[in-house]
């Protein structure tokens, strides 16, 4: 049963005609008291519920209801209905156990899919019978074929991640650059049951505050200037799929609006149509920064940060799960094997336990780039501890004083400048490389391109 709790009779009508056509069974409550009335005499499988239920609007009655909710039914989860402007509100609801918000007025599809999220995320895990995972028992279950490792904590993340592909919940992937989560949010992508239906990734970094509309939301031929076609958004191309908004973090704060409203209502509208589109999407972000932290320091929206972790997957990072390396590195080999040819090609017993013991803080991405490089660069068909030194090494090796400019010569800014454009002209305008190459993020690399004025491939 599907507790309905709303002042207005309305709107209780509205929901339990489409909770009954969907298979819910339904039950209504005016208020708080007659809510826990009900809940005492028959406790309910979720509960979907208003913020407001006096003239004051405080949303204090509302808290104060889910508190008592939540302490007589730990395990139930509660939906809260608030409006547009009282999403402040709804945030202090999350924080206070709820599962997740809806606004005024709703998406009957997005509403539906709601509550079939919580109601499938509230059903008891089995844990395995002797307390500890194996790869196989995975792999029995899900599809990580895309994924090495046999470490338990990363298997861990991997039957969390199994677990919550079947739903449609939104999923915050954090860890270290190189960890992955591209991986991972492939893996939620392919264990669900949207795997037949596209999975577009988006790199938020990369895009711009001016073309963040047009990117994700698409346009119309003659919306500006430049609008010389039609073009699709991102958006659309992941409809009835999944959608992965890589570096998140990025997101400067007027994007993060729009993107919170497309994320809340479902609904979005093209650039130069004024018509809305409906959205059947699940939504998978990544970042490799501190959100909270950046909440605390008003450069990402709270609202936001609650809305698109209802699940958080913690990637951990290669030197904590060191014992894979190995496994990694054989994979690496196995695939270059085929690329370059050369099927003779071994790495040796020390070699793998030297690089064991490398901090790798590129973690994956670095190790992966290490082991190619070095096949590439010795030739050989053994590789031993030399080889790798070799070229971990000289991917540290310190500027010459020597080809510094004199103190007053040039201003930070020229200096940064300089080094960017010739980085851009080095690896052929790859502003991935480039960003890798000068140890900053996309995003960070196309403000600066933006502010120095180089040119670059918006399209990239």
């Amino acid at each position: 049963m599907i507790l309905i709790i709303d002042d207005d009779v309305a709107v209780r009508a509205s929901l339990s005609l489409l909770l009954k056509q969907a298979g819910y069974a339904t039950a209504q409550a005016a208020g708080p008291e007659e809510a826990l009335q009900v809940a005492a005499k028959q406790m309910p499988q979720l509960a979907l519920m208003d913020m407001n239920f006096s003239m004051e609007t405080t949303g204090e009655d509302g808290l104060r209801l889910l508190s008592q909710l939540k302490q007589l039914y730990p395990a139930v989860p509660v939906i809260l209905i608030t409006g547009w402007g009282s999403i402040n509100l709804a945030v202090e609801g999350l924080k206070g156990g709820a599962a997740d918000f809806i606004t005024k007025p709703w998406n009957n599809e997005a509403l539906l899919q709601s509550i079939k999220t919580a109601l499938e995320l509230a059903k008891p895990t089995t844990e395995p019978t002797n307390g500890k995972l194996t790869r196989k028992q995975l792999d029995e279950q899900y599809d990580f074929s895309m994924i090495v490792g046999e470490d338990q904590g990363l298997l861990q993340v991997l039957r969390n991640v199994g677990q919550i592909s079947a739903t449609d919940a939104s999923v915050l992937i954090e860890g270290d650059s190189g960890t992955g989560k591209e991986l991972i949010a492939e893996a939620i992508h392919r264990n669900s049951h949207r795997k037949k239906a596209p999975f577009v990734k988006v790199n938020l970094g990369g895009i711009s505050a001016s073309l963040f509309e047009s990117e994700m939301f698409g346009h119309r031929r003659g919306a500006f200037t430049d609008a010389k076609t039609d073009r699709v958004g991102r958006f659309e191309m992941a409809n009835k799929g999944t959608i992965f908004l890589d570096e998140i973090g990025e997101l400067d704060l007027s994007s993060q609006v729009k993107l919170l409203r497309v994320l809340q209502d479902r609904t979005y509208e093209v650039l130069g149509d004024s018509r809305s589109k409906n959205l059947d999407i699940r939504v998978i972000c990544a970042t490799n920064r501190k959100l909270q932290e950046m909440v605390a320091e008003g450069k990402f929206r709270e609202d936001l940060y609650y809305r698109i972790n209802l699940i958080t997957v913690k990637l951990p990072a290669l030197r904590e799960r060191s014992q894979d390396i190995p496994l990694l590195v054989q994979h690496f080999v196995n695939n270059l094997k085929h690329t370059y040819h050369k099927q003779a090609l071994q790495v040796s017993n020390k070699a793998l336990k030297w690089l064991r013991e490398q901090p790798l803080p590129g973690n994956i991405r670095e190790l992966k780039n290490l082991v190619e490089r070095t096949v590439l660069v010795s030739g050989k068909s053994l590789l031993d501890v030399e080889d790798f030194q070799n070229q971990l090494q000289g991917g540290f090796k310190k500027l010459d004083q020597k080809l510094l400019p004199s103190v007053g010569a040039m201003t930070l800014d020229e200096l940064e400048a300089g080094m960017i454009k010739k980085s851009m002209a080095y690896y052929n305008n790859n502003v991935s490389k480039v960003a890798k190459a000068l140890g900053v993020s996309r995003g960070s690399l196309y403000r600066r391109l933006e502010k120095f004025n180089i040119p670059y491939d918006a399209a990239e």
